[in-house]
């Protein structure tokens, strides 16, 4: 059964969240489910437009979120112990790392303005530019950087 969503629990530090609201303070823009580039001689990281296997480039959601590690084993654990190992290579825009930072969730954040579809509204995700990489051959991913930042 899952914990109660305390009021304004996403000004807490993270370490405070229950399950249910870590889970919630998602705001559900699929970006974290884009492949990325980390190039070993400089450390850049490069972000493209090839999603994993299993995001609904629709809804910017896991299609086996439950049991995703099943299918992709190498997806990351986002929890309030390993978001300091990962920070870096998360959206300036994610919610974890912007509450990692000690930053407030911007106003289209779904927590903030009471719909999830204000994130898609303000072009804060990933719906309808993502192609799949079942699609692509990982040689061919450096076609797929995106030009702007996330």
């Amino acid at each position: 059964m899952s914990e109660p969503l305390r009021p304004r629990f996403w000004e807490l530090p993270l370490g405070r969240l229950n399950p249910s609201e870590w889970e919630a303070l998602c705001d559900g823009c699929g970006k974290c489910c884009l492949n990325k580039i980390e190039y070993e001689d400089t450390g850049e990281l490069a972000f493209t437009r090839v999603a994993c296997r299993l995001l609904d480039g629709e809804t910017c959601r896991c299609a086996q979120y439950e049991i995703r590690h099943q299918f992709v084993p190498e997806c990351v654990r986002f929890t309030p112990a390993t978001i300091a190992e990962i920070a870096y290579w998360m959206p300036d825009s994610c919610a974890y790392k912007l509450r990692f930072e000690g930053k407030p969730l911007p106003d289209w954040h779904p927590l903030i303005s009471g719909d999830p579809e204000a994130v898609h509204r303000a072009g804060q995700s990933v719906r309808g530019w993502t192609v799949p990489e079942f699609e692509i051959p990982e040689e061919d991913w450096e076609d797929h950087i995106l030009d702007h930042p996330l």
